[in-house]
C-alpha cells in the first residue's frame, strides 16, 4: 500500500481493486461517529442521577511537605456539604497502584508531589463543594523538594519504598570492544501531558448490598474495579465499574485517583456524587510522559558499521512508581533502535522525585530513546561524511537479527523497505518568495520573520515498539458472539478509546459470519476481564478472541447443513450473508439455516509466554515488535528559531490493513502527536510546581500545525503468530516522529538539537546554512 502522490490518501499498489463493503479491509466508518460528530455521545461528563451530589478534591499546593494537621470541621459545617473525607475515612487498603501499590488515596503525613489528594467532599452543588474543600485548613511544614532524577540517588526517601523504583543493566558482547570513530551526546526530554479530550469525570452510586458502580471513561477497568475495591475494603463483586463513552486516550485514560474518592463519598452518603474535573485539576492529578535524560556513546567501524553502543537512561518518575518499571524495560531493550549492534552496554534507572508523577503514555520508554539514538546517528553520519539515510541503511535490523536483549527478531522487520520507501519519495516543492505565501512561513503571515532567513532541512528517523505487554504480562481477553434473528452482538470488555476496536469487532463477525447488522455491547466488570488498551493490544488479543468465538458460531450453523449434505463444513462459505458449498449444490441464507435459533460461543485469545529481563537486561521480553520509518521536512527562520513542520512522509510496517481509512487516521493522528512532542509539548514546573496547567500554558498542535501527512508506503508482511497478522498502527509514529523531526532541524541549522521540545534558541543557526 502506498499513498496518492496528490492527496497523500493510502491507496493500494498493483491493480486496483473495490474494497469491500464490509468485513476485514473495509473502511467501515465507528458506529458512534455520527454521535460524537453531533455532539450526543454519553460522556462521563454527562451523567446525572436523582439527588445527585458533586464532589470536589482538595489537593497539595507544595510539592514536597510534611502535614502537620488537617481540620475539616469548617467545611463540614458549611451548609449543602454532605460529607468530607480524608485518609482517616479510608476503610481498606490506604494506597494503590496498578503496579506497585505506593500510592495513598489521601496524603497523611507527608505530601510527595504538587496537587497530590488530601481530601475530598461532596455537597448538593459543585461551588459550594468547592468552597468546601478549599475551607479545609491544612497546616504544613514545607520541606525541600527533590526535583533532579540525578540527585534522587544520595538524597533522603521520599517513600518508604526508597528512590529507587528499578534499575536495569543491560549487558550484551565484549565491553572491551571499540569503533574506529566515536560520537558522543547528551539528550533530554521534557514531560509531555496525554491531554485527553475532556477532562476527568465520573458518577458513583451506591448499590443496596452495600457496595458501589463507578461510571467512568476507563481504559482498564477490571483493573481499576479491583484497585477500588480493595480501598473500600469490599469484595471486587460488590463493586461494578461500567464504561461510559471515551472521548479517546493516549494513555491511561482516567487515573484512579479521581475514582476512588469518587466512590468513598458515594459510600459514606448514600447518594451519587459526581465528579467533573477541570482541566487544572486534569493536569495535576493524572500521569504524564516520564522526563528522561539520555548518555550516549555509538562506536562505529571506518564505513559506519556500528560496532558498540553504551547509554545511560534515567527516567524521571515523579512521586511514585505507576508504569515506570514497564517504561524502564522497553527503554532499555530498545536503547540501540532497530539497527544491527554487536555489543551493548545500557544503565537504566527510573527514580522517585517530587516532581509531579508519571506513567502510561503511548510509546513509553520507546519515545524517549528513539530521539536519542537517532541524534547520535546524525553525528555519526556527520562525522563520516555519509548521507544520513545511507548510514542508517547500513545497519538496519531485519527479520532473524538478535536485539541486545538476546531475543531473536522473528516477526517480520522490513526496516530497509521502509527507510528506501520515505527516501525515494519526491520531496515537496519549496515556497515562492511571495506575499501570497507569507502564511508558509515558520510563524504564519502574522510571523516577525524574513523570507531570506528561512532554510528548508530534511531528517530521519527510525522507530520500534513493541506489542502487547512485556516481560511476563499475562495477555487474556475473553469474548462471547451472539447470533439471533440475523442480528449478531459481541460482548467483549476490550473499552473504544478510539483506536478502533469497536469498529474492528464489527467486521471480523461480518467476515466470519456473513451478518452485516453487529453490534458492541457497552463494557462494564459484569463480563470477563480483556485488559488494557495499550500496545495494540486489544487488535491482537480482544480481536482474536472475537475471531475464535464467531468461528465456534460459524461451526455452530454450517455443521447440521453440513451433515445434511454430507461434507465437511470447510467446504462451505459464507459470503454476503449467503451460504454456498464449493460445488454449488448447497445456497442458502444464514437467516434462512438460524431457522429462529440463537447461537453462541465464549472464547479466549492468550499470546505465547513472555519472560522478564534477568540481572543483565537479557530474555525474551516481548510478543512481537512494530516498525516505522519517517522523513520530515521542515523550514526554519534560523534568526528567530521558529519552526514550521513541511511534511512527514510515513513508511509503516503494520502487518495487514484491516481498515484503511481507520489505519491513516491512526497513522496521522499519531504523527501529530509527535510533532507536540517535538516543537511544543511541555509541562513545565519549578521546583515541582507546576507551571500554568491549562491548555494556555501547555501547547498542544492544533490542524494548523498538522504538515501534510504522506504515508509512502504501508508494508503487508503478516506477522503468523498475531490474529489477522496484523500490528500495532499508532505508537510507532508517535514514538518516531519526535526524532524525525529533530533530524530535520539538525539538517536546517547545524545546530546538535539535544532536546526535546526544541527551543527557538536551539533552532537559531550558527553560522549561515545552505538553504
Amino acid at each position: 500500500m502506498s499513498n496518492d502522490a496528490a492527496t497523500g490518501a493510502p491507496t493500494l499498489d498493483g491493480p486496483q481493486q473495490e474494497p469491500p463493503a464490509h468485513g476485514l479491509g473495509a473502511s467501515l466508518l465507528p458506529a458512534d461517529a455520527r454521535a460524537k460528530t453531533e455532539g450526543t455521545f454519553p460522556y462521563a461528563a454527562d451523567l446525572w442521577a436523582e439527588g445527585l451530589l458533586w464532589a470536589a478534591i482538595l489537593r497539595s499546593p507544595h510539592p514536597h511537605a510534611r502535614i502537620v494537621s488537617i481540620d475539616t470541621a469548617a467545611a463540614a459545617e458549611m451548609p449543602g456539604v454532605r460529607a468530607v473525607v480524608t485518609h482517616e475515612d479510608v476503610p481498606g487498603d490506604s494506597a494503590y497502584g496498578r503496579r506497585i501499590a505506593d500510592r495513598p488515596v489521601f496524603a497523611s503525613e507527608v505530601v510527595r508531589h504538587h496537587g497530590e489528594a488530601i481530601a475530598a467532599v461532596a455537597a448538593d452543588h459543585p461551588d459550594t463543594a468547592r468552597l468546601a474543600a478549599a475551607a479545609i485548613a491544612v497546616e504544613y511544614e514545607v520541606l525541600d523538594p527533590v526535583t533532579d532524577p540525578e540527585k534522587a540517588f544520595a538524597a533522603e526517601p521520599l517513600h518508604p519504598d526508597g528512590n529507587l523504583i528499578r534499575h536495569i543493566p543491560l549487558r550484551y558482547g565484549d565491553p572491551d570492544i571499540t569503533g574506529e570513530v566515536v560520537v558522543e551526546g547528551l539528550y533530554r526530554i521534557g514531560r509531555q501531558d496525554p491531554a485527553p479530550i475532556g477532562a476527568e469525570a465520573g458518577l458513583a452510586v451506591p448499590r443496596p448490598d452495600g457496595g458501589v458502580e463507578i461510571y467512568t471513561a476507563s481504559t482498564d477497568p477490571h483493573t481499576d474495579r479491583d484497585l477500588a475495591a480493595a480501598c473500600f475494603g469490599l469484595e471486587p463483586d460488590r463493586v461494578k465499574v461500567v464504561v461510559t463513552g471515551v472521548p479517546g486516550a493516549t494513555g491511561d485514560r482516567e487515573d484512579p485517583g479521581f475514582q476512588i474518592p469518587l466512590g468513598l463519598l458515594a459510600l459514606r452518603t448514600g447518594c451519587p456524587v459526581k465528579l467533573a474535573a477541570t482541566r487544572e485539576e486534569s493536569f495535576l492529578g493524572h500521569a504524564h510522559r516520564h522526563p528522561t535524560l539520555l548518555r550516549y556513546r555509538h562506536h562505529a567501524d571506518a564505513e559506519g558499521r556500528l560496532v558498540k553502543v553504551e547509554a545511560q537512561i534515567l527516567l524521571d518518575a515523579g512521586a511514585y512508581a505507576d508504569a515506570s518499571s514497564e517504561s524502564l524495560a522497553a527503554a532499555v531493550a530498545f536503547a540501540c533502535g532497530p539497527y544491527v549492534v554487536p555489543h551493548a552496554f545500557i544503565e537504566g534507572w527510573a527514580v522517585r522525585t517530587n516532581n509531579p508523577p508519571s506513567g502510561h503514555v503511548r510509546g513509553e520508554g520507546a519515545m524517549q530513546v528513539c530521539a536519542a539514538y537517532e541524534g547520535q546517528m546524525d553525528k555519526l553520519a556527520a562525522k563520516l561524511g555519509v548521507e544520513p539515510a545511507e548510514l542508517r541503511l547500513r545497519n538496519v535490523l531485519a527479520t532473524g537479527d538478535i536485539l541486545p536483549t538476546s531475543q531473536t527478531v522473528t516477526c517480520p522487520a522490513p526496516v530497509a523497505e521502509l527507510l528506501r520507501s520515505v527516501r525515494d519519495f519526491p520531496l515537496p516543492p519549496l515556497p515562492k518568495d511571495t506575499p501570497e505565501a507569507a502564511w508558509l512561513l515558520p510563524g504564519g503571515p502574522e510571523g516577525a520573520g524574513e523570507p531570506g532567513a528561512v532554510r528548508r532541512g530534511v531528517g530521519y528517523a527510525l522507530g520500534m515498539v513493541h506489542m502487547l505487554g512485556a516481560e511476563g504480562a499475562d495477555e487474556v481477553s475473553t469474548a462471547t458472539v451472539k447470533v439471533h434473528d440475523g442480528v449478531a452482538t459481541v460482548i467483549c470488555a476490550a473499552v473504544e478509546t478510539g483506536q478502533g476496536f469497536a469498529t474492528l469487532a464489527r467486521q471480523i463477525v461480518q467476515e466470519t459470519l456473513g451478518i452485516e447488522e453487529v453490534h458492541v455491547a457497552s463494557v462494564d466488570t459484569d463480563q470477563p476481564p480483556a485488559g488494557p488498551a495499550a500496545h495494540g493490544r486489544h487488535t491482537w488479543v480482544s480481536g482474536g478472541a472475537v475471531e475464535r468465538a464467531a468461528k465456534m458460531v460459524r461451526t455452530q450453523l454450517l455443521q447440521p447443513l453440513a451433515h445434511k449434505f454430507g461434507m465437511s463444513t470447510e467446504l462451505l462459505q459464507i459470503t454476503d450473508g449467503k451460504i454456498t458449498s464449493y460445488d454449488g449444490v448447497l445456497s442458502t441464507t444464514v437467516t434462512e439455516a438460524m431457522d429462529g435459533k440463537e447461537l453462541w460461543a465464549t472464547a479466549q485469545c492468550r499470546p505465547h509466554p513472555t519472560e522478564p529481563l534477568d540481572a543483565s537486561g537479557q530474555g525474551d521480553a516481548f510478543v512481537g515488535l512494530a516498525f516505522c520509518a519517517i522523513r520530515a521536512v521542515v523550514d526554519v527562520d534560523i534568526e528567530l528559531g521558529s519552526v514550521r513542520v513541511v511534511e512527514m512522509a510515513v513508511a509503516q510496517d503494520v502487518g495487514r490493513v484491516l481498515n484503511p481509512a481507520q489505519l491513516a487516521t491512526r497513522i496521522e493522528a499519531g504523527v501529530t502527536q509527535g510533532i507536540g512532542t517535538a516543537l511544543t509539548e511541555n509541562l513545565r514546573t519549578t521546583r515541582g510546581l507546576i507551571r500554568r496547567p491549562d491548555l494556555t500554558g501547555y501547547a498542544l498542535p492544533t490542524s494548523l500545525d498538522a504538515p501534510d501527512i504522506r504515508i509512502v508506503k504501508l508494508v503487508e508482511e503478516r506477522d503468523v503468530v498475531a490474529p489477522f497478522g496484523a500490528k500495532p498502527a499508532s505508537a510507532a509514529p508517535v514514538v518516531t516522529s519526535p526524532a524525525a523531526v529533530a533530524s530535520a532541524v539538525r539538517a536546517a541549522t547545524g545546530r546538535p538539537i539535544s532536546r526535546l521540545p526544541i527551543r527557538p534558541q536551539a533552532a537559531v543557526a550558527a553560522a549561515p546554512a545552505g538553504s
